[in-house]
C-alpha cells in the first residue's frame, strides 16, 4: 500500500473555506481514481501545526498513475489560494504486519 501526505498550511482566513473545497471537490475525485483506497484531511490538535491531505492506494502503479494523470495538480489548483506556504508531498509505503504474523 502506498500513503501520500501533502503537509498544508492555509491562511486562518481560509481555513473553513479551503475545508469546505476539500470535502466536497477533492474527496470525490480521488475517491473514484484506480486503487484509491481512502482520501481525508487531517486537521491538526494544535492551530500552529499544518493539515495533512492523506491519500492511500493499491499499488505505486495507481498511485503514480494518479500524480501523472494531472489530477493531484488540479486538485492542489482548487485549494492553492488558500495556503499560507506551498504544500510539501511526501509518499511512504507500508507493510501490513498481518502478512508476516505466523
Amino acid at each position: 500500500m502506498i500513503v501520500r501526505l501533502t503537509y498544508i498550511s492555509f491562511t486562518k482566513e481560509n481555513v473553513d473555506q479551503a475545508k469546505k473545497i476539500y470535502r466536497e471537490e477533492v474527496v470525490p475525485v480521488v475517491k473514484v481514481q484506480k486503487g484509491n483506497l481512502d482520501c481525508r484531511l487531517l486537521e491538526p490538535m494544535d492551530n500552529s501545526d499544518e493539515y495533512i491531505s492523506m491519500t492511500t492506494w493499491e499499488t505505486k502503479a495507481d498511485s503514480d498513475a494518479y500524480e501523472s494523470s494531472g489530477k493531484y495538480k488540479e486538485l492542489v489548483e482548487k485549494i492553492k489560494k488558500d495556503f499560507a506556504k506551498k504544500p510539501v508531498l511526501k509518499v511512504y509505503t507500508t507493510e501490513s504486519i498481518l502478512e508476516h504474523a505466523h
